[in-house]
């Protein structure tokens, strides 16, 4: 399985940017995925989760009511909408896949990361 992130960039606070997460290799649509984000010195820390279906998500309260994690299973891409976005976001953004049964927000449940794409928030 291969995971690619992408989308990251320079916006201002107050904006909004799109995250994708291309999988590739052995996928399925039952897993979980999700986005962690690492901003620098710090470690890496749970941003959104979603189930196979899309049926269920979880978020951190931190980015909660301004982010949607969403999952297109037909083109194997999930996605991040990050609105209201402060310097506080400002971190790299990871993808990764779990293969729990039950939606996760343990890093260690988590198999397979993309190689992350930068996200600056201006202020």
């Amino acid at each position: 399985v291969q995971l690619q992130a992408f989308g990251g960039g320079l916006v201002q606070a107050g904006g909004c940017l799109r995250l994708s997460c291309a999988a590739s290799g052995r996928t399925s649509s039952r897993y979980i995925m999700g986005w962690f984000r690492q901003a620098l010195g710090k470690e890496r820390v749970f941003v959104a989760a979603i189930t196979g279906s899309g049926g269920t998500t979880r978020y951190a309260n931190s980015v909660k009511g301004r982010f949607t994690i969403s999952r297109d299973n037909a083109q194997n891409t999930v996605y991040l909408q990050m609105n209201s976005l402060g310097p506080e976001d400002t971190a790299v953004y990871y993808c990764a896949r779990s293969r729990a049964v039950q939606i996760t927000t343990g890093i260690f449940d988590y198999d397979y990361w993309g190689q992350g794409t930068l996200v600056t928030v201006s202020s």
